[in-house]
Formats: C-alpha cells, sequence, structure tokens
C-alpha cells in the first residue's frame, strides 16, 4: 500500500526523483545517477562519468540531472543524500547569491554547479528538494548509486 507521499508505508518514497554522485578517490574518477520514479516505475533515468573529479563535483551533477527532469509545472521530490547539496539549496544559496556568491568564511566550492542548480530550482518552484538516508535505506537512492558507480567503473562506456 503506497503512502499519500508516494512512499510504500514504511518511510521509503517510491515516487520522485533520486540522485546519488560516487568518487573512487577524492579526486579522481567520479560517476552520477539520477532516477524518476512515479509509484515504483522508472519514467527516466541519466547518468554521467568524469575521469578526474570529487565526491561533492558528482553529487552536484547528479542534482543538476534530477533538476533538469523535474517538470516545471508539477509539483515532485528530488532526493539527495548529500547534505552538502540539499542544505545548499535549501537554506545557503540565496544569501551566498545576495553576496555575490560569496559565503561569509570566504568562496563558494563548485560555483559552476552551484549556479546552475540553484537557477534550475529557481525555475521549478514546486519542486522540493529533500534529503534521504543513503543507499539501504532507499530503494531508489540506491538504484541511483548503482547508476553512479556502474558508470564509473566502467570509464562512462555503460
Amino acid at each position: 500500500m503506497s503512502s499519500p507521499g508516494g512512499g510504500n508505508g514504511d518511510g521509503d518514497p517510491q515516487s520522485g526523483i533520486f540522485t546519488d554522485g560516487s568518487c573512487q578517490g577524492n579526486p579522481g574518477p567520479g560517476g552520477w545517477g539520477a532516477v524518476f520514479v512515479r509509484d515504483g516505475k522508472v519514467v527516466e533515468e541519466r547518468h554521467g562519468f568524469e575521469p578526474q573529479t570529487t565526491n561533492n563535483r558528482m553529487e552536484w551533477e547528479a542534482m543538476l540531472a534530477g533538476l533538469e527532469m523535474a517538470p516545471e509545472d508539477e509539483p515532485v521530490t528530488i532526493y539527495s543524500d548529500s547534505q552538502l547539496v540539499v542544505r545548499t539549496l535549501n537554506e545557503w544559496a540565496k544569501d551566498w547569491e545576495a553576496r555575490g556568491w560569496r559565503r561569509k568564511s570566504g568562496p563558494v566550492e563548485n560555483l559552476d554547479l552551484v549556479r546552475r542548480a540553484w537557477e534550475l530550482k529557481r525555475q521549478r518552484p514546486l519542486a522540493r528538494v529533500e534529503w534521504v538516508r543513503g543507499h539501504a535505506a532507499s530503494r531508489w537512492n540506491a538504484y541511483a548509486d548503482r547508476l553512479a558507480t556502474r558508470h564509473l567503473r566502467e570509464g562512462g562506456d555503460g
């Protein structure tokens, strides 16, 4: 039985967009994955690979893909297991933008990706970004993780 939030009753959502990034070494080769799911069925998935990157950049690339998949005129939740990504988009980006894209303590890391994600989120006012416990706790986060790690291992050839 599905709960009103799109979950299966145990807190594991079965609708939404799930994103995850992975890196072998930090920095090192990395992969990212994003999957759009409705009622437990895959609507769309995207993935990518970078030969030299960081885990945070891969988390951001996954979020960008998730935001791009989100309809502009439909409520949807985009899930990430990265507190950094979620808190940036929900708490910090607005103030950073107002300060000329600077944090109180200095420059914003991965600014190119942060700015793109912030703009996409603003274009999708009905999209929510939420944290989800990673991997084993969420079927679809684990799926996004498998997309990311498969493409990391295959060097983008998968």
